[in-house]
């Protein structure tokens, strides 16, 4: 994007880009714009001597000078029809631009045409980047986060699991956003504690891998040659794959004894129907075999008995804040 000042512009002026990149791209691609604007330069200035570009940059013969010139130099510098790159450091020279904006609005000073030139782009997803980076610092420095354990975190594992519906149940975006953030902080959380196992290690990059294979094999419908019109098509084939995975013995395997009573039911009973198996609820007195029957009842129709109960019980809660005034 080209952007010329609105004070006085001669022909003769020259040009400064102020190039941009994103640390969270592997340093060194660039755009060809980028390459092209750095090869044609006169000039090319960066104020960090230490920034990731450098080495590709003079590997590709550019030559840098480490320096900040002030926008007065700058300026000067390109009368004449010369053309300086400045590479933006992770700051982005706010001094520099600072500078620049306020000769251009005195209209005093001829000015060379100023052009932001981003070099690279960040692409979706690029800031779990930072977020690894953030963890791997505070996994090493914080005298707290390094001595946690997987076994240690399993709780909050479960407690923000729950903020996080409760937040959906809200209905309230703030907050499913920052619940969000939370769940996925403890994924990272775990996969760098995995990291130093002197038996089995694995990284994040590992748990990002294995996800992503188990979602194209199970969407044959997607990334196959297979098809796929409705919701229940979809379920069959995941059905299929995900006991071509398994191989289970039982329908029961892979179900978490540890997860709330309401939820366990559910589950088991979603097993078994989807499994054609004829297994009669156990038969008993007292209130767990209600629940059991209750919870089976609910998954036969649709219903989410722990998302039920928890709106039955907010507006239990709601009720008994009115009553208290």
């Amino acid at each position: 994007m080209n952007a010329t000042t609105a004070g006085a512009t001669a022909p003769d002026q020259g040009r400064i880009v102020l190039l941009t990149t994103s640390h969270r791209v592997a340093p060194g691609l660039l755009s060809w714009p980028a390459w092209q604007a750095l090869r044609t330069a006169d000039r090319v200035v960066c104020a960090d001597g230490a920034h990731p570009q450098l080495p590709y940059l003079r590997e590709a013969g550019i030559r840098v000078e480490e320096t900040a010139p002030t926008a007065e130099e700058l300026v000067d510098d390109c009368a004449g029809g010369r053309t300086a790159v400045v590479v933006a450091t992770g700051e982005g020279d706010p001094a520099l631009t600072d500078g620049l904006a306020r000769l251009a609005g005195s209209g005093r000073v001829p000015m060379p045409d100023l052009e932001l030139l981003p070099a690279s782009y960040d692409l979706p997803g690029a800031r779990l980047l930072d977020l690894v980076q953030v963890m791997d610092r505070i996994r090493l420095e914080c005298p707290w986060s390094s001595q946690r354990t997987h076994k240690g975190l399993a709780k909050y594992a479960i407690e923000e699991a729950y903020e996080l519906v409760e937040a959906i149940e809200d209905g309230d975006r703030d907050e499913l956003r920052e619940e969000l953030g939370d769940v996925l902080l403890q994924v990272v959380f775990h996969a760098r504690i995995a990291e130093e196992d002197p038996d089995a290690p694995f990284s994040v990059d590992d748990v990002a891998g294995t996800i992503v294979d188990k979602l194209v094999h199970r969407h044959p419908h997607v990334f196959g040659d297979e098809t796929a019109d409705t919701p229940e098509e979809v379920r069959a084939h995941w059905l299929r794959t995900k006991a071509a995975e398994k191989q289970r013995a039982s329908v029961t395997e892979g179900v978490p004894l540890s997860q709330p009573g309401l939820a366990l039911a559910a589950k088991l009973h979603s097993r078994v129907r989807t499994a054609g198996l004829d297994v009669p609820l156990p038969a008993g007195e007292g209130i767990g075999y209600d629940l059991l029957a209750l919870a089976a009842r609910a998954e036969s129709e649709g219903t989410d008995p722990e998302a039920a109960l928890r709106a039955a019980a907010r507006a239990y809660r709601d009720a008994i804040r009115a009553v208290e005034g």
